[in-house]
């Protein structure tokens, strides 16, 4: 990252930040090593950058570093797909794990050699009983376990069928290897943990390899060991897992003693963070894919335009604490206003035209005027807009028969085209279903950059766009995925979904400039919002998706039901 990168990742004073700051202070650590460990059996959605962004800020911080460390234990879900776009994102969003890039599996044979070091400890045995077994053995939260009936078997008789187990003698799901702990514990994690289980899977790393495969609980503490974690920073979910984390790190001869720490998870208002219901919205189609820009995904919110700068500014702001609760999709919308208002160009486009034809405007004549790139930054200078005899301006920028306040175009009314003339509006034109398709009016051409000589002033400014010069696009406005802050999915997603959360206008015309859009280079629409080229934009046909409004109109619908 540069240094502006850099600032705006430093990570804000929080009980994780303090912890770390104490630890140096008082000797308990050299120096600070976070991870990062997705596993790699989706793509990264918003809540992830919350952990990016906190655990490669606590590093970068305190002069450390962060490994990315794949949990590539269950190779039934896992694919090279997701390894690939796991990475993309956290370059995009601004982060380098440099050569400390690491996978659970780089470490399957020590793995496999401490779970035989438990066995031999008699601290751990191969058990048969199925997985509806287990689970009727293993108790309730106010009933104790009882112990398994294969959970005396001798240290040999162990060691025996778990090597047999590696060498794929047995069916999967025949039998696992657990833990002996207490079956009688308070925490039912302790309860004679899985270790291993029987996966006759391929691996995306190890192909065919292995048939066994460790469970998270067992690799992750341990992999956190091998990698000097000096500070394992995980969601609240897993605090009922840290006495297993430390039971492990306690038993087993590892190089080194990390210790867990747990804060909130983000809960994001009108959308969903479930990996499972993600993966079922791809699946069942309600989303074009991963990437569709109404997923919580962060290759949906790239390729909806979110600069990766907002949601670093983001994380920075909703903190980081144990309290639950649910961020409203606004202040992320805020934090891309606040970066793009200051840093994106201005365009004109026109979303749903209205012809205008400015009859007193020589035919086959144009001319070029000065427009401002962005008045927020006056280095970003100007440029050219064509204007001409025929334009094209927003069809709710006119109404034939107005309400008191409304301002803008209306018969026999002037109002201000902007960086070009005053406009008057002489006649309607309506095609046979009485509908407005065209409006002729006359300009006065000594207002010619928008101001008139003699004083006078008008109410209101519109946009418009030269129709010879425009450029024909389709442009695509996103709402909320979901109708309710808080979703409720337990009868399936397709009732909580919002039917409105994509809306496709497809006969929009835009300035020509636009016609050489970038990529990943939001602009803003004057008075519309900002918009992003999409990948699906070809030579004919600009794309654009709107990246947030200039204000929150969703709020306001939403108040007004």
């Amino acid at each position: 990252m540069n240094e502006t990168d850099a600032e705006a990742t430093s990570v804000s004073s929080n009980f994780v930040r303090d912890i770390v700051a104490e630890d140096l202070a008082a000797g308990r650590v050299k120096s600070v090593v976070t991870r990062f460990p997705p596993e790699p059996n989706g793509y990264l959605h918003i809540g992830h950058a919350k952990s990016i962004c906190l655990n490669f800020g606590l590093a970068a911080e305190f002069g450390g570093r962060c490994n990315l460390r794949f949990d590539d234990t269950n190779p039934a879900k896992e694919e090279q797909e997701y390894i690939d776009s796991i990475q993309e994102d956290v370059r995009w969003l601004g982060f380098d794990w440099g050569e400390h890039l690491y996978f659970a599996s780089d470490y399957f044979e020590q793995l496999y050699d401490w779970a035989e070091h438990l066995i031999q400890q008699g601290k751990a045995y191969v058990d048969d009983l199925s997985a509806d077994e287990m689970r009727e053995f293993r108790g309730t939260l106010t009933e104790p376990g009882k112990d398994s009936p294969f959970r005396e078997r001798s240290i040999d008789e162990n060691l025996d069928l778990f090597r047999k187990m590696r060498a794929g003698k047995f069916k999967e799901g025949e039998r696992v290897l657990r833990a002996k702990i207490d079956m009688a514990s308070g925490n039912v994690n302790l309860r004679d943990p899985v270790l291993y289980r029987i996966l006759h899977q391929s691996h995306p790393r190890t192909g065919d390899e292995w048939y066994i495969y460790p469970t998270y609980d067992f690799a992750h503490g341990q992999s956190d060991a091998i990698e000097y974690i000096s500070h394992s920073v995980c969601t609240l979910e897993f605090a009922d897992h840290r006495p297993l984390y430390d039971w492990f790190i306690e038993n087993l001869p590892v190089p080194s003693q990390p210790k867990q720490y747990e804060f909130s998870r983000l809960n994001l208002g009108h959308t969903v963070l479930s990996k499972r219901a993600l993966i079922q919205l791809v699946d069942e189609g309600h989303v074009r894919g991963w990437d569709d820009p109404r997923m919580p995904t962060i290759s949906g919110l790239r390729r909806r335009g979110i600069p990766a700068a907002s949601i670093r500014d983001f994380c920075a702001r909703i903190g980081v604490t144990k309290q639950d609760n649910v961020i409203e999709m606004a202040l992320l919308d805020f934090c891309v206003r606040e970066l793009l208002n200051a840093g994106a160009e201005r365009r004109m486009a026109v979303l749903d035209p209205i012809k205008v034809v400015i009859e007193n405007y020589p035919e086959g004549q144009s001319e070029e005027l000065e427009a401002v790139n962005n008045p927020e930054d006056e280095t970003a200078g100007t440029r050219k807009v064509p204007f001409s005899r025929e334009l094209f301006i927003e069809r709710d920028d006119f109404m034939e028969d107005p309400p008191k306040k409304f301002f803008r175009l209306a018969p026999g009314r002037e109002v201000r085209f902007r960086y070009a003339y005053f406009i008057t509006c002489n006649e309607v034109i309506k095609n046979d279903a009485g509908e407005v398709v065209e409006l002729r009016c006359t300009y006065d051409p000594e207002t010619r950059g928008g101001n008139a000589p003699d004083g006078r002033k008008v109410k209101a400014t519109i946009h418009w766009v030269s129709a010879e010069h425009a450029v024909p696009a389709e442009v695509r406005l996103y709402e909320p995925l979901f109708t309710d802050e808080e979703p409720d999915i337990t009868d399936g997603l397709e009732a909580a979904l919002n039917p409105d959360s994509l809306k496709r206008l497809t006969n929009c015309r835009l300035e020509p400039a636009l016609r050489d859009a970038a990529l990943g280079e939001p602009v803003q629409f004057e008075r519309l919002g900002y918009f992003s080229l999409d990948p699906d934009s070809d030579g004919e046909t600009r794309i654009f998706n709107r990246v947030v409004a200039l204000r929150d109109s969703w709020a306001k619908a939403r108040a007004k039901k």
